[in-house]
């Protein structure tokens, strides 16, 4: 019983997920979105992602909420409607818009994963990388590189590596696997490599309209 709790336990609290809006064409896909939150509910761990229900996104909350663990679904108050996004599972946090929804989404969570996806995705990815290089936070951020997805993006930031546009440190901000198991360990034991730019920064964003102490760091 000792080492079935081990195992079972997880030191986040709650991991933000991206992912697609669409399902993708390979069952693989959503497979792994449904795998990914039976392996946070059996880690205990909540999730926090972008709300709705449909896509990969539907797929991992229903997953997470469905085994009793608590979901956090940040919208934006424009995409609420329901023949947009469908139907939030667990509780939904309206935000007034794009930038403030991953503002929140990162405040709450103890580290990131991204699934397969499109440009959304992409954008929610990089930033969070961004902001782990300027040193905004030192959580953890992970690819779920379901089928081998994103090969074609990490054959790129190692590109970038190789000429000069990122250092050989910040290239292990990003964490990768193909299941989620193993990539819930690998983030579980990452530590920071690269020199940040900065010390950890407050999340002063007056654009965002939140108060000069706002904060995603840890």
């Amino acid at each position: 019983m000792e080492r079935d709790c081990e195992v079972k336990s997880s030191k986040f609290k709650r991991i933000c997920v991206f992912c697609g809006s669409s399902q993708g064409k390979k069952t693989s896909y959503q497979e792994a979105a449904t795998e990914l939150g039976k392996v946070l509910v059996s880690r205990k761990i909540d999730l926090v992602y972008g709300g709705g229900s449909i896509g990969l996104m539907g797929l991992v909350s229903q997953a997470v909420h469905d085994g009793g663990r608590h979901v956090m679904g940040v919208i934006p108050k424009t995409l609420m409607p329901q023949e947009l996004t469908g139907v939030t599972v667990g509780e939904v946090k309206a935000v007034s818009g794009m930038h403030q929804r991953k503002a929140e989404m990162a405040r709450h969570s103890d580290a990131f994963i991204a699934l397969p996806g499109g440009y959304g995705t992409l954008e929610e990815l990089l930033e969070v990388i961004t902001w782990a290089q300027l040193g905004i936070h030192d959580k953890p951020v992970g690819l779920l590189n379901v089928d081998g997805y994103y090969n074609s993006l990490l054959s790129f930031i190692d590109k970038a590596v190789e000429e000069g546009f990122i250092s050989p440190n910040a290239r292990y901000i990003i964490v990768s696997a193909p299941t989620a198991k193993e990539l819930v360990k690998k983030l579980e034991e990452y530590e920071a490599r690269h020199e940040r730019v900065a010390s950890k920064l407050s999340w002063e964003m007056e654009q965002l309209g939140y108060s000069h102490n706002y904060d995603i760091s840890r």
